[in-house]
């Protein structure tokens, strides 16, 4: 099955939504690192990986987001070694850090769809210290 693109969505989308735009500008940085990196010999805990789990071609991303929030993807790489990018393998991890942002803003945008409006005499009654008049005060 085809993805569906940006332009077909915003040619039947009138309603707000969250866009690829507004996912990409909530990144403020980003980092890889394999299994093999984290490991870098003998753990801490006296551990050290086998040499054929292959924990080179585990790669992690990890996103930090524009309010401090951490994302991490993990590609697990290929059965067979001969098949490893390191490019690859950092490009679908980062793909499955990216997919865990859109539940993000969307459940924000919800949040400020379902906020009802302030209206000018709600307003005034704020200030005023007065009940307001219309329902959902």
């Amino acid at each position: 099955m085809n993805a569906v693109t940006e332009s077909e969505i915003k040619a039947v989308s009138t309603a707000p939504r969250v866009t690829p735009f507004e996912v990409e500008a909530q990144i403020r940085s980003e980092f890889y690192f394999t299994a093999a990196d984290g490991v870098l010999g003998e753990s801490e805990m006296g551990t050290r990986p086998a040499a054929w789990t292959n924990l080179d071609q585990v790669t992690f991303c990890v996103l930090i987001l524009t309010n401090g929030t951490k994302i991490v993807g993990v590609n697990e790489g290929p059965v067979s070694r001969e098949n490893f990018d390191p490019e690859i393998g950092r490009r679908y991890a980062r793909a499955k850090a990216v997919d865990q942002i859109w539940p993000l803003l969307g459940f924000r945008l919800r949040d400020e769809l379902a906020r009802p409006v302030l209206t000018e005499a709600d307003a005034a009654a704020d200030l005023a210290g007065t009940p307001r008049t219309t329902q959902g005060a």
